[in-house]
């Protein structure tokens, strides 16, 4: 009789070397983003005193989520998730190392740091469901709900470093290296999924097309109660904290220059 197979822990998914090396990616280039969060409101601050074009800032980074998740959701199902993600990651580097080299040359206007953070939130929307999708093709099964667990730590702990990393490089150098060093984690990302020899899986019915997926989608939610609290949760807590959001960063420029 062989023995049982250890129980897996907290851990176990880092001994799973695609996993680890795609985590610590994923770390990184989360890290960037806040930083670039941080830097591209503080510079819209400085280029205008307008509370709605500070305000457009977090509409800016959240509408392209509410448009594209889903239909993301649907082609990461219908196309190569390796091939989707370097392409995201791809197109966010160049908008990061866009936006910086714009900041450099002293001639940047706050639409135009809304119109580079726009095509950011379409790049991490499409990026995201994929790569939360991803996790289930790097670990068994019954290590699954870990890997997915460490995938939360690694955006909360982003969340407490990427913003106070993102103040400093301000503080002592200027917004536009923010977003250069934000390139670069998408770079840092971009290699690692390329390295990552994906493994085709098996079809065994037809092909599904677009339309048909994302109205897989919508019949899973409809026909899941469990999710509809979910979702409620969710949006009456974004729906109140968005506000602060969006305005907290104008608050924090008036108590700057001791304006009303």
């Amino acid at each position: 009789m062989s023995p049982a197979a250890p129980k897996p822990t907290f851990l176990t998914p880092f001994t799973y070397a695609l996993f680890r090396a795609i985590w610590i990616a994923s770390v990184v280039s989360n890290v960037g983003t806040w930083m670039q969060n941080v830097a591209g409101v503080w510079l819209v601050t400085t280029l205008t005193t307008s509370a709605l074009l500070v305000a457009l800032m977090q509409t800016a980074t959240s509408l392209p989520a509410f448009l594209l998740s889903m239909p993301a959701g649907a082609i990461g199902d219908l196309i190569d998730r390796r091939k989707l993600l370097l392409a995201t990651q791809g197109f966010m580097a160049v908008v990061a190392f866009g936006l910086g080299a714009f900041t450099f040359t002293g001639h940047i206007t706050a639409l135009e740091v809304l119109g580079f953070t726009f095509l950011l939130g379409m790049g991490a929307a499409l990026n995201g469901p994929v790569w939360q999708a991803v996790a289930t093709e790097l670990v068994p099964r019954p290590v699954l709900p870990f890997a997915i667990t460490l995938n939360g730590v690694s955006n909360n702990i982003a969340r407490a470093i990427g913003p106070a990393l993102g103040g400093l490089i301000i503080a002592y150098y200027s917004p536009g290296w923010v977003f250069m060093v934000n390139g670069i984690s998408f770079i840092g990302t971009w290699l690692v999924v390329y390295r990552w020899q994906r493994q085709e899986e098996p079809s065994n019915g037809p092909a599904e097309n677009f339309t048909g997926a994302l109205r897989a989608g919508l019949r899973y939610v409809q026909y899941s109660p469990a999710i509809y609290g979910v979702l409620a949760r969710t949006f009456a807590f974004s729906f109140g904290a968005s506000a602060m959001w969006a305005l907290a960063p104008k608050e924090k420029a008036n108590v700057r220059t001791n304006t009303p």
